[in-house]
């Protein structure tokens, strides 16, 4: 006899009332748990434990628009953009990536897909559910979650304005006069916008534009609402939840309303969820802002399973333009490693800017500025912020990751795309799941027409290939686009046959003489594979002394990435100009995806 349903809601109920409890009041709380219950109910299995094999060494994924690559150049001509990158992926990426986050393909009105009109349809201008299946029957498919506010034109917006349920309670209404001087703001717009309703004007809170407007999840119906929407991607095969701009979520005048502790018990309450749901989902919180505040979402490993490894980009960034490793060093020392169960989502580049928020007190005053300016003389753009206080300060640089690795503080030069390598190579040698922007993959140049047209620093890294176009580059081997991309697919076939690169792996700095050398060791969870990650960050070749990294003599080394065998541990080895090492004792241990035992290391 199969488990009744009065039988599945007691442990349903233990494990999510506790919960609900942090945010909501008493009496709501009982009639939540059994509406929660009741969403849940047609695809609620044996509430079971957490899984701890979501991932492996073997998992790498793409960043990507559903349109980055068209055909005849125009979104909505030929065939759908979703299948022309679902034909994309299957010719070039199928044997590279093991997952696609495709960025928000819903019907929206502005910030490239963020502000949201429907959650339930696809963008016809994009394709259908059906095209969004394909690729999810393929690749682990991620999707966003954009959690703090809709579109001005979404429906809930025009039932508020109109006075009708439901969304007439799902806005946030805040009286102007109102002291909101503490309130941490992304951007340099208004906290507030007016709307016009049927009881006149009301000002509704917007934390990142007037066209997206915020919700009020302080409202259970708010969180009934975001969990169907939840059930629906679920339902078309997505793996990875995107939590968008949640650091925002919930509201509380007299404080800064970010980070606020009913935000964190939000998302322990999503991840409750979908663990019983399915508990090979994973929820990745995406909050731009300093480390440590960064860091704090995952909780007691209860909250996000992954977090963005924001820092990373900056600090690479001016690492490489710098050619020196102090401050990379100084983040990756005091980085924990990440509590079991959880991850790091490593990522050089992606739909938005390189943020220098979470850059703040790492690097040094000069560096800062040094590193600004230099991506302004490479094309570069940078987007401000403001403060509380009235000023404005530095919140993103806007431009191609590879455009950005034209030169250094010193100018251009001719090793752009050798130090563009190093980048990727360094990002998925870390601990963590390596995620590449397509436009990382392509090495596409800054695309400051679209800027032009927009008026937006963002699109200058979203420029959409005409299939055509790409097609033709990838075939010319001459073409620093087919140059990058076949070099990076043999990179991460490589390093996907590595358990010494599991995202929980060992991961120690270590400490070469030379500065201008970022190394680290990575070792498998069974201890029967090391890996010596040693990079190059300058244009000068350099020397590393094997004894420096602590190699062992009894064991036989290789360089995984040239194939050379490493003679005498004890002799030194100079490095090419942003040349990499994968310096191992144990070639391609891992010829399948079979992971070990987090807690045990046993397979």
């Amino acid at each position: 006899m199969g488990v009744t349903s009065d039988e599945k809601f007691l442990p349903f109920a233990q494990r999510v009332k506790p919960l609900l409890q942090i945010v909501y009041p008493p009496d709501v709380v009982e009639s939540l748990t059994q509406k929660l219950f009741e969403l849940m109910l047609p695809n609620l299995q044996q509430v079971g434990h957490e899984d701890l094999r979501k991932w492996n060494h073997n998992n790498v994924l793409l960043i990507t628009y559903g349109d980055s690559i068209v055909e005849d150049g125009v979104s909505g001509d030929g065939r759908s953009p979703l299948a022309v990158l679902a034909d994309f992926l299957d010719a070039h990426l199928q044997d590279t990536v093991t997952g696609v986050h495709i960025l928000p393909f819903f019907p929206y009105s502005s910030d490239d897909g963020f502000a949201v009109i429907d959650y339930n349809q696809v963008d016809p201008a994009l394709g259908s559910w059906e095209d969004i299946q394909h690729i999810a029957h393929q690749f682990n498919l991620m999707v966003d979650l954009v959690v703090n506010h809709v579109s001005s034109q979404h429906e809930w917006v025009k039932q508020f304005q109109a006075g009708e349920s439901p969304g007439k309670d799902y806005l946030i209404e805040t009286d102007p006069d109102q002291d909101l001087s503490e309130v941490v703001r992304p951007r340099s717009l208004p906290l507030l916008t007016p709307l016009d309703t049927v009881e006149g004007t009301k000002h509704v809170w917007s934390t990142f534009s007037a066209d997206q407007i915020d919700v009020n999840f302080a409202n259970p119906d708010v969180l009934l609402e975001y969990i169907q929407i939840i059930l629906r991607y679920v339902a078309a095969g997505t793996r990875y939840i995107r939590l968008d701009a949640v650091a925002y979520l919930w509201k509380k005048l007299g404080t800064n309303c970010i980070h606020l502790p009913e935000t964190h018990a939000v998302i322990r309450l999503l991840r409750e969820l979908l663990q019983i749901l399915d508990p090979g989902i994973a929820i990745i919180t995406e909050t731009n802002v300093p480390n440590r505040e960064n860091l704090s979402y995952f909780g007691n490993r209860n909250e996000a399973h992954m977090v963005y490894n924001f820092s990373l980009p900056p600090l690479l960034l001016n690492a490489l333009m710098q050619g020196k490793s102090e401050h990379l060093k100084t983040w990756m020392m005091s980085m924990p490693p990440a509590p079991i169960g959880c991850a790091y989502f490593n990522f050089t580049a992606s739909h938005d800017g390189i943020g220098m928020r979470p850059a703040e007190g790492l690097l040094a005053a000069e560096e800062y500025r040094s590193l600004l300016a230099t991506m302004k003389d490479f094309g570069g753009e940078i987007s401000m912020r403001s403060q509380a206080d009235g000023s404005e300060s530095p919140y993103e640089i806007n431009i191609s990751l590879f455009d950005a690795m034209k030169g250094t503080v010193a100018g251009e030069d001719e090793w752009q795309i050798q130090r563009f390598l190093c980048s990727q190579t360094i990002m998925m040698s870390l601990e963590g799941i390596p995620a590449f922007y397509i436009h990382s993959l392509l090495a596409t140049h800054n695309y400051n027409e679209g800027v032009a047209q927009t008026g937006r620093n963002r699109t200058i890294n979203r420029y959409k290939w005409n299939l055509a176009e790409l097609t033709a580059q990838l075939q010319d081997p001459t073409s620093p686009h087919a140059q990058v991309l076949k070099e990076l697919k043999r990179l991460i076939k490589i390093r996907r046959r590595q358990r010494a690169f599991h995202p929980n792996a060992t991961q120690y700095t270590l400490h070469p003489l030379n500065p201008a050398l970022f190394a680290f060791w990575r070792q498998s969870m069974a201890r029967d594979q090391s890996i010596f990650c040693v990079h190059n960050l300058s244009k000068q070749p350099q020397d590393l002394q094997l004894t420096d990294i602590n190699l062992v003599s009894t064991d036989d080394w290789t360089d995984l990435i040239s194939g050379a065998p490493i003679l005498t541990v004890g002799d030194g080895y100079q490095l090419a100009p942003y040349q990499s090492l994968w310096i191992t004792n144990k070639i391609d241990s891992a010829t399948d995806s079979a992971t070990p035992d987090p807690l045990t290391g046993g397979y």
